[in-house]
């Protein structure tokens, strides 16, 4: 499969991409980065601030779900800040290996996430915040007929 995707043959899907993150130890920002230096950031951070387009940032999008990611910060900044657009009815599941070596925090600006964390479930609501914990298995959900759009932060605590 990864060598699939690294041709560009196949489209994982969310599920896969949670997958090879946990195996590969990369946060899915990292897994899906576009490399040190991107279209987007022609000058990089020694030329003073970095402006990073809506128009010209890169996305990826579930084939099976219609999720999307679009990263918000440059694969330099210190922590990782993503966009996600998640469809009514949309299911996203993560394995607990994917949450073994981050911090993550989930922001929701518009719509209703409902987040499985573990056997723990949470309603969240535009300008809810959820501060994931140890790392167990997780579904992002979409319950609702109306589009869910949350920021994701992830920090790494510890090296590969």
């Amino acid at each position: 499969m990864i060598s699939k995707v690294e041709r560009g043959e196949s489209s994982p899907t969310a599920v896969v991409i949670g997958k090879l993150s946990a195996a590969l130890e990369l946060s899915v920002p990292e897994l899906l980065a576009p490399g040190p230096r991107d279209a987007a950031d022609p000058g990089g951070p020694s030329r003073g601030g970095t402006v990073r387009r809506s128009a010209g940032a890169p996305s990826w999008r579930d084939p099976e779900t219609g999720y999307l990611r679009r990263p918000v910060s440059t694969p330099r900044f210190p922590v990782a800040v993503t966009e996600v657009l998640l469809p009514p009815g949309a299911r996203v599941p993560y394995p607990a290996g994917a949450y073994a070596f981050i911090a993550q925090l989930v922001w929701v600006l518009s719509g209703e996430l409902t987040l499985a964390d573990g056997p723990a479930v949470h309603v969240l609501a535009a300008g809810d915040a959820f501060e994931l914990g140890a790392p167990r298995a997780r579904e992002f959900r979409n319950e609702t007929a109306a589009g869910c759009r949350y920021l994701v932060v992830v920090a790494r605590t510890a090296a590969p």
